[in-house]
């Protein structure tokens, strides 16, 4: 599909609920059909509690993070699959900016594509509403399932029970949007999944509302590109990822002399990831820069014990400021 034949419906539909018309997209050289399909299972949905908005995917597809998923603060979230055409997210994110509730924008693009039948497009917006397109040439088993603040998709599956079986964990689960969203992913694999296999996955989740910082704006924004289990890896990473943020957290508690909450972020770090040393490693420079000595020492003993090369570090510290120009102290960490 040209992009070209999209443009100038985002222009008439969006001009009303805006100041001025969004940037064009650039149009292709000549029409374009993509010759393979990009068959996956996903979901794409709203935190009720929270507002997030996240979208994640499966397939036995090479680095599906890249194609599927789309997804802005405060604006919506996307999946494109299928004989996947990728302007569905940059096009349906534009529309739903301007105002466009998730339905009409894809009721808008999808009016402007002559190969929609081979499409399967999901969206849901900021307050929520859900849109879901399973053409009718898109490869058996493919379905979706739309529910309050969600939709589920999936195309060339083993069986037809994958996407209901999507539904029913999304809804049943108990946590977070991350959690729910996993959850989703983990139904569609206990359903056989993708008749191909496996290979590739990806999570992103925005905040509600902007911050005006996007890159703060991104709780979640993971890719497994080649894996044998992409929703294991996936699962470890937001785990992990889940632990930098109780690091940060930690570290902006000692910045602000919060010593207390500063301990019980640490602690959910280090019990999320405790296998990475660097960790407690910046706790213990963290602690060392306010004063806190004798709770830094024990940190740093532990990491040299793991990983000596980090002993060599903390003279660099001092130079660029985030460690005190304390002859003492430095010596003391350095015999650790």
């Amino acid at each position: 599909m040209n992009r070209a034949r999209l443009t100038p419906l985002l222009f008439a539909i969006a001009l009303p609920a805006c100041d001025k018309a969004p940037d064009p997209v650039p149009a292709d050289p000549a029409p374009r059909v993509p010759s393979r399909p990009v068959h996956t299972y996903s979901i794409v949905a709203r935190d009720p509690v929270t507002g997030d908005l996240g979208v994640a995917v499966q397939s036995h597809w090479f680095s599906v993070g890249s194609v599927v998923p789309w997804a802005e603060s405060g604006v919506g979230a996307v999946a494109t699959q299928s004989f996947v055409e990728p302007s569905y997210g940059a096009l349906g994110l534009s529309l739903m900016r301007a105002g466009k509730p998730a339905p009409d924008a894809l009721k808008a693009l999808l009016t402007a594509d002559a190969d929609r039948e081979v499409r399967q497009v999901a969206m849901v917006d900021a307050k929520g509403r859900v849109a879901a397109h399973t053409g009718k040439k898109c490869i058996a088993e493919a379905g979706h399932e739309t529910g309050e603040g969600f939709s589920v998709q999936a195309n060339l599956m083993d069986k037809p029970t994958v996407w209901p079986a999507m539904a029913r964990a999304f809804r049943g689960k108990k946590g977070d949007l991350a959690d729910r969203i996993l959850a989703a992913l983990r139904a569609a694999e206990g359903e056989g999944g993708d008749i191909r296999g496996k290979q590739s996955a990806a999570l992103v989740i925005v905040r509600a509302q902007p911050s005006g910082q996007p890159w703060n704006d991104r709780l979640f924004d993971l890719r497994v590109e080649d894996h044998p289990d992409p929703i294991g890896e996936l699962e470890r990473l937001v785990k992990l990822r889940r632990a930098y943020r109780h690091m940060d957290e930690g570290d902006g508690h000692v910045t602000a002399g919060r010593w207390e909450q500063a301990k019980r972020s640490y602690a959910e770090a280090a019990k999320l990831a405790p296998g990475i040393v660097e960790m407690p490693f910046w706790q213990a420079v963290a602690l060392a820069s306010q004063g806190k000595r004798d709770e830094a020492l024990p940190l740093f003993k532990s990491v040299f014990a793991k990983e000596p090369a980090y002993r060599r570090l903390v003279p660099r510290l001092v130079d660029v400021g985030q460690l005190p120009k304390d002859p003492q102290l430095i010596k003391a960490i350095e015999a650790q």
